[in-house]
């Protein structure tokens, strides 16, 4: 008959949403511009386009979920999902690659500035300033590498393994360790981000002080916005697990969430090792 479907992928039926969602991130980044330029209706702008990019990632996935229940995610397409996460994760790591650059770049090559009475001072064209270019700036004080930054390490490689326990539970039908697994990698993520925040609150340099402040809470901050999304992910994979939603055989949206999860370990331990330990090194820690 024509219009019979001999192959094993999935054509998708048209959809408002992928319009949608160009016209609402449009209408975001635009309000961005706005509002850094001081224009006062440019928050509402940026608000509503948040809004509209909210509302399309919810319905655009709520449809990709039931997808999946009318058996349209054949074993080819789920191949193609996954390429898809690879694809996703690699622009991710090219992202943090940019943060870790800048860093060294500071680090290797320290501007000549100094905390002087207070205030920061470029000392450049001043005699002497290579003699006291170093990074961190001299008379910065660093976080403690040792101290709240390793706790935060323990807690992701903890996490690391209760999202692999989940999985490995899915995959031979034990749904309670499936939740349990998951229930415990979300309040570690939880406590992770309530960490890191008390940390900034405490930290004796703010953003945007110098090249070190920059550098750091600009890695770092990214870094914790990626485990806030990646929490979320989570809590949504936790629901459809109460929802039996995942099968041994077709459980994408859990294997994303996984990856995407051991992803953000992997650079908190960059991270952690770079700019806490060897970016602090011999510096006054706090």
């Amino acid at each position: 008959m024509a219009g019979t479907k001999n192959h094993d992928y999935h054509i998708l039926p048209p959809d408002i949403w992928p319009l949608l969602g160009a016209i609402s991130a449009l209408t975001m980044t635009s309000g961005g511009v706005f509002a850094m330029h001081g224009d006062p209706v440019g928050k509402y702008i940026l608000l509503l386009g948040a809004a509209g990019v909210l509302i399309t990632m919810y319905s655009w996935w709520s449809n990709v979920v039931k997808e999946a229940h009318a058996g349209d995610h054949t074993p080819v397409v789920q191949l193609h999902l996954r390429y898809g996460m690879i694809l996703f994760i690699a622009s991710e790591v090219m992202f943090f690659v940019g943060w870790f650059w800048a860093f060294f770049d500071f680090s290797l090559f320290p501007p000549p500035i100094e905390l002087v009475d207070g205030a920061w001072q470029n000392l450049i064209g001043q005699a002497g300033a290579d003699a006291i270019a170093q990074f961190p700036p001299k008379g910065i004080e660093v976080l403690d590498a040792f101290d709240l930054p390793l706790l935060n390490t323990l807690i992701l490689l903890c996490s690391g393994t209760t999202v692999t326990w989940a999985h490995h539970c899915l995959i031979h039908g034990d749904r309670k360790g499936l939740k349990t697994g998951l229930w415990l990698t979300v309040l570690l993520g939880l406590l992770f981000t309530s960490i890191q925040a008390y940390e900034y609150a405490a930290a004796p340099f703010n953003f945007g002080e110098n090249t070190y402040g920059s550098a750091f809470f600009m890695a770092t901050g990214f870094h914790g916005f990626h485990v806030i999304i990646g929490t979320i992910f989570l809590i949504v994979c936790l629901r459809r697990a109460y929802a039996g939603h995942f099968t041994p055989r077709q459980h994408f949206g859990f294997e994303a969430a996984a990856w995407y999860w051991h992803f953000v370990d992997v650079v908190w331990l960059f991270l952690f090792i770079c700019i806490y330990v060897w970016g602090g090194w011999g510096a006054p820690t706090h």
